[in-house]
């Protein structure tokens, strides 16, 4: 183990008393022991900043005033000193293990270890599956290749994360135009700064609850919208970043991308007249996603079935026998349920 390493691990906060103890303790009480914590509240109105007084020197407190995701990002990173970076939502926590666990495969090389997330309710129970969904394993080795090839690659959210200061260098500041997407801003340029490692086993707890910026406790139309710009902009970051560094861009890598189709169709199903995409069409999308799926997608022949027959199932039905596949897809938590709303909703369509 490279015990000499100093971990930073950088908690940034917004209104989030209710979650921000878990955070922080699971931070303190990590079994490596060379960390530096670092808490940045970010404006908040809550109860937040007592709670970051009462831990006294065991953290490094920032106080701002409120300017999003980015700008917490900003300032904890400037005040680090750690070889290796983590940046924790106030929402999740890590497990005891964690750092130490990444500090036993770290290489200097590396642009950034990710690793498995648990997910997790309010209270912190499990909802049985991790993040990220489903049984593909994380990308590793020369990421940069992979993002090229298909639009993206198989990530963690924010606190599944340990980065490379020495690449985190040529990316600070982030721009303020990325301010509430900062988690993107980094994924979507890190591996091309070196390769990249992965730990398929949990090493934190990934929260979903009714005040998320991203995960899904419910489907609705104005999230999938947010998806979608998000998704356009993390495209155009990525087209310029391999543009910049000399790399070929495929003609229609955004076609690539099996999660952005999945976005793109839903949103534009719940809500046409709000779709950010004017010219998207469910019937060109359906190609769009089937191609994706026999072309470029890794799964077996029944999951490219199955995600096919998905596609045209969410493309075509009426929108209350489309809307359980699309929850059954993005809010996995609902999923025993489906059956019986889909059958309820088949009754009242026949009646």
């Amino acid at each position: 183990m490279n015990d000499n390493l100093t971990v930073s691990i950088i908690i940034n906060n917004y209104n989030y008393d209710r979650f921000l103890p878990e955070a922080i303790n699971s931070a303190i009480n990590q079994t490596y022991p060379h960390t530096e914590i670092i808490v940045v509240d970010d404006g908040s109105t809550d109860n937040s900043r007592d709670i970051i007084a009462g831990y006294g020197d065991r953290i490094i407190p920032i106080f701002q005033p409120n300017s999003k995701q980015a700008a917490a990002f900003n300032s904890g990173f400037a005040k680090s000193k750690g070889d290796i970076i983590i940046f924790l939502d106030a929402d999740d926590y890590l497990f005891p293990y964690a750092v130490e666990e990444i500090v036993a495969i770290w290489k200097p090389e590396l642009s950034k270890v990710h690793y498995r997330l648990t997910v997790v309710d309010k209270i912190g129970k499990s909802l049985g599956y991790s993040s990220p969904q489903g049984s593909a394993p994380l990308s590793n080795g020369e990421v940069s290749k992979i993002l090229l090839d298909q639009g993206g690659y198989v990530s963690t959210p924010t606190s599944g994360n340990a980065l490379n200061p020495q690449v985190l260098e040529k990316l600070f500041p982030i721009p303020d135009e990325y301010k509430l997407t900062a988690d993107d801003y980094l994924s979507f340029q890190v591996p091309f700064y070196g390769d990249v490692a992965a730990i398929e086993k949990p090493l934190g707890a990934y929260r979903i609850h009714d005040t998320n910026q991203w995960a899904l406790a419910t489907v609705t139309a104005a999230r999938f919208q947010r998806f979608v710009r998000h998704d356009l902009q993390n495209f155009a970051l990525l087209t310029q970043k391999a543009k910049a560094l000399g790399y070929e861009v495929p003609t229609d890598l955004e076609q690539r991308s099996l999660g952005r189709l999945w976005s793109r169709i839903i949103s534009l199903r719940l809500d046409p007249h709000k779709h950010p995409v004017p010219s998207d069409r469910p019937l060109n999308l359906i190609y769009s996603g089937i191609r994706c799926l026999w072309k470029y997608s890794d799964f077996n022949w029944q999951k490219r079935l199955f995600y096919s027959l998905w596609f045209i199932w969410v493309g075509l039905m009426p929108l209350p026998l489309a809307e359980p596949a699309i929850t059954w897809l993005y809010a996995p938590q609902h999923r025993p349920k489906l059956v019986d709303w889909t059958v309820t909703k088949i009754r009242a369509l026949i009646a």
